[in-house]
């Protein structure tokens, strides 16, 4: 395993991506240009995403293509190219289709590696072994690919056992972290069996580790997954399953949870309750006590009126009743004193005696005209 510069990557790259990729057909081109990006190994060219750099020094319409749903083109586009039939493969060019290319020949970086896809018109450059079904990686770790392998540029077949010597190919991509840290990550591929890995120091094929044995990279793990700690861990796909006791603590949580929720709703709406019930009452009692005061209101007025003396008797005593408790206007009961009839055709009058002995009142219907 090894390490590249970060810098010196970002620097590459971003030299070779300046005003590239964008000749349009028929537009020139180089095919010194063409390239894979670091840090991503992408393929790259001077035409545009449709187009290809042909021999001639011209862009041209792509001939052939690797993907079910090709980058660059609109949904309905009508100049889509086909995929290869049986047999052949499309380069990263894309310029047409080619024969598969047998054991020792050389192949484009990282063309092998379509796992789990049997489908013929899918096939890569390297041509499979006899035994492919046996030998081809279904584990979906793009180890190889129907029993071939493409190392360092060269068509083999992943075929070699424990204790042989193998061919191994470190690749760093450049990955990112949490927050953007960009770091590198090496993929390393050899041309072992499935179930063995390559040692990089050895170059021998050697058997793949258990779970929580001691790893220092991905490839030599069962799981093909080496934690942080340097053992083995579990794999990255592998759904994790919890204990019955979790379950059951979980729905005792819910089931708490909705309980403790309608409980505090209850008492919460009660507390609202007696605070507007405790408003209402007060309401009430102010509205009594207003009631109360009017009526008292009511009396004294009453009452005031009742007391008032008539005009020529300084008495300070109720004009109701004369001095003399014989005299025969004392006898006149309290109805007419309080009587509540409209007093506009009867008034007050003075009896008219000199004596303060007998003085009184006397009450006089009033002359009314009668030529109504």
């Amino acid at each position: 395993m090894y390490l590249l510069p970060t810098t010196l990557l970002l620097f590459t790259w971003y030299s070779a991506a300046v005003n590239a990729g964008s000749a349009k057909k028929g537009e020139g081109c180089s095919l010194s240009d063409n390239r894979l990006q670091v840090g991503t190994y992408q393929f790259y060219t001077d035409c545009d995403a449709v187009t290809y750099c042909s021999n001639a020094g011209t862009c041209e319409l792509k001939g052939c293509r690797r993907d079910e749903f090709p980058y660059g083109y609109a949904q309905d586009s009508n100049s889509i190219p086909d995929l290869c039939p049986s047999g052949q493969f499309c380069p990263d060019e894309e310029d047409a289709c080619q024969d598969i290319l047998p054991v020792g020949s050389p192949c484009q970086l990282n063309r092998d590696a379509n796992a789990l896809v049997i489908e013929p018109c899918w096939l890569d450059q390297c041509e499979g072994p006899p035994n492919f079904v046996d030998l081809r990686d279904e584990s979906g770790r793009g180890l190889n690919h129907n029993g071939s392998v493409c190392l360092n540029n060269v068509c083999m077949w992943a075929n070699v056992t424990v204790g042989q010597t193998c061919v191994v190919e470190n690749t760093a991509y450049i990955a990112y972290a949490a927050g953007g840290q960009e770091y590198l990550d090496i993929v390393s591929r050899g041309n072992c069996l499935v179930g063995l890995y390559c040692d990089s120091q050895q170059l021998v094929c050697m058997q793949t580790k258990k779970l929580n044995e001691g790893c220092s990279a991905d490839k030599e793990c069962d799981t093909y997954n080496c934690l942080a700690s340097g053992v083995c861990g579990r794999d990255a796909s592998e759904p994790h399953h919890y204990g019955v006791w979790v379950y059951i603590v979980v729905g005792i949580c819910i089931f708490g949870g909705m309980i403790g929720t309608l409980v505090g709703l209850f008492f919460m709406h009660r507390k609202q309750r007696d605070i507007e019930r405790e408003k209402r009452v007060q309401y009430w009692h102010e509205q009594n006590a207003f009631r109360q005061n009017i009526l008292q209101l009511q009396e004294t007025t009453r009452n005031s009126m009742l007391s008032m003396p008539t005009p020529g008797n300084e008495s300070p005593r109720s004009t109701i009743y004369s001095r003399d408790g014989n005299s025969e206007d004392s006898q006149l009961p309290m109805l007419h004193a309080v009587n509540k009839s409209s007093n506009l055709r009867h008034g007050y009058s003075d009896d008219g005696f000199a004596d303060d002995d007998d003085e009184g009142i006397n009450m006089h219907p009033r002359q009314t005209d009668n030529r109504f």
